[in-house]
């Protein structure tokens, strides 16, 4: 029973960080944290950008709770296991995929179009207003087109 407990616990962190995640680019990210941001929205001129200080903090913050949680594998453990998965998905999504950090892998999946027409659409802009569509995993259905 606690093997469920403890799936849920991280299932439960991926789902809450795409949603606290949103939130931070739409009113962190565009709002008072926009000039490290920014550097996101413009061409990059080498293989980091002061942006991915994001990044590092919750991978950060994710150890820790692993790490002071890990002794007991208590909750804190499987919360810090979650944000490391949605990171790693976050990677793979956002950086690989989306923005050919490396070597892209192609896929006529309607639900990856999706994403990265939606995201597409939210680096149209190169300024911190107007923007849309936040998210990383969800985003709105009109990009979802056959």
């Amino acid at each position: 029973m606690e093997i469920f407990v403890e799936v849920g616990i991280v299932l439960s962190t991926i789902a809450l960080m795409e949603l606290i995640s949103w939130a931070m680019h739409k009113y962190l990210f565009h709002g008072p944290l926009w000039f490290i941001h920014k550097t996101h929205h413009q061409q990059r001129h080498g293989w980091f950008e002061l942006n991915d200080l994001f990044s590092i903090g919750f991978a950060t913050f994710a150890l820790w709770l692993m790490w002071i949680g890990h002794l007991s594998l208590d909750y804190r453990f499987w919360i810090g296991t979650g944000i490391s998965i949605y990171g790693i998905i976050y990677f793979i999504f956002h950086d690989w995929f989306i923005h050919n950090r490396f070597k892209a892998f192609k896929s006529d999946n309607r639900y990856l179009a999706g994403i990265r027409r939606a995201h597409k659409i939210h680096h149209k802009s190169t300024e911190k207003y107007p923007s849309e569509e936040f998210g990383l995993l969800v985003a709105s259905r009109k990009w979802f087109r056959k």
